[in-house]
């Protein structure tokens, strides 16, 4: 890393916002950042990296990492303050440090910069945020917080097959899934646990055995029950879609592209790093749906993710810029909504992930030239 005093002059000046880092200077996918850089520079927006100890709003230079893409070098510099900032900080635990509190609202509280997506998502406020409205209600499966095993028990009594989802959790980390027994099996319930590609299956004949394995796989962190959807299958492996919602050039939600998630045959999620494989959602719904019936249910999706994001952004109070959604369709072809995150991980599939780098710039031009700030604007 070099030190530098010059800095480029750009119509629209857009940071990343991420954590500083003492062993690699900051932290974050650097691939990611290099690739939204480099979108940037082709679009007419000139995109930085800055750290939360760098950022000082009340300035109007702050030091900031610009690429260099013939040495490969991230230099430092003294920057303007960027017109926009754009939230990548890595992960929950950062988030909620003070001093990145106190900075986020900070901003928030300014005309200026505009910033987006200043907060992670967690599960069950998103279930609560779509719980309001009886438009959005619809989409969410039974959800209740895990609190006791009575409730567990009841919960149980009503879904035979219930999911366990930490609330703060992230690529089906700690996802665990219950089936109860029929009245042949001498077992009460099976628990499902998810081992990278593989789940490991235990069985339990009684409430207080299975807390307490629940409460040993859990390490103290808040759970959510979740309703088991009988999903869709491809191959007889369930698959969900995942969505990608960005608001674009005008700052309106638009839909950059949706990818079919396949369970792996052993797993208990659709991730594809669980064993999961990509398919194209029009394959998928063809295979279970026929020719006829799936270009309809794909418009629905198409619509149903654009609604969901616009009431999300509405019940969150904060301007947001994008979110990736996971959705499902059952075997009658009604839509669920199952997770949305605001820190998009790389789309694979690679028109998805070439169309989400221009609508973040796009949105952030938007963002630079409307003089729009630091306000939930219903779109």
């Amino acid at each position: 890393m070099r030190l530098a005093s010059n800095a480029p002059s750009p119509q629209i000046s857009v940071a990343i916002l991420t954590m500083s880092d003492p062993e690699r200077t900051f932290r974050g996918n650097m691939n990611n950042f290099i690739d939204l850089i480099r979108t940037g520079k082709e679009m007419g927006a000139f995109i930085y990296v800055a750290t939360i100890d760098d950022l000082k709003p009340e300035r109007k230079r702050i030091y900031g990492y610009v690429h260099h893409p013939e040495s490969g070098m991230w230099i430092r510099q003294l920057l303007p303050l960027p017109q926009v900032i754009y939230s990548r900080i890595p992960n929950r635990k950062d988030e909620q440090q003070p001093e990145v509190q106190a900075v986020i609202r900070s901003i928030l509280k300014k005309k200026s910069p505009a910033l987006f997506n200043p907060y992670f998502f967690n599960k069950w406020t998103l279930y609560e945020w779509l719980d309001r409205s009886k438009a959005t209600r619809r989409f969410i499966p039974a959800t209740r917080k895990l609190s006791t095993p009575e409730d567990l028990a009841a919960f149980m009594g009503k879904h035979p097959t219930i999911y366990l989802k930490p609330i703060r959790g992230k690529a089906g980390t700690g996802i665990m899934k219950l089936e109860k027994g029929s009245k042949r099996d001498r077992f009460w319930c099976r628990l499902h646990l998810q081992e990278k590609e593989k789940s490991v299956t235990s069985k339990h004949y009684n409430l207080i055995q299975l807390w307490t394995q629940i409460k040993q796989e859990t390490f103290g962190e808040e759970y959510i029950m979740q309703q088991g959807i009988p999903l869709a299958r491809v191959d007889n492996r369930p698959f969900d879609l995942r969505v990608l919602v960005q608001k674009n050039g005008k700052g309106i939600w638009s839909l950059s592209g949706i990818g079919a998630r396949v369970a792996g045959r052993k797993s208990i999620t659709t991730h594809v790093p669980r064993g999961g494989y990509i398919d194209s959602p029009e394959n998928a719904l063809i295979s279970v749906f026929g020719e006829e019936k799936s270009p309809q249910l794909l418009k629905k999706v198409k619509k149903s993710s654009l609604y969901l994001a616009r009431h999300i952004e509405r019940e969150s109070g904060v301007p947001l810029g994008e979110m990736s959604m996971d959705l499902g369709v059952d075997s009658n072809g009604r839509i669920w909504f199952f997770e949305a995150n605001s820190r998009p991980m790389k789309f694979d599939e690679p028109e998805i992930r070439t169309k989400s780098l221009e609508s973040i710039v796009n949105y952030c031009l938007y963002l630079g030239k409307s003089g729009v700030r630091n306000k939930v604007k219903s779109t």
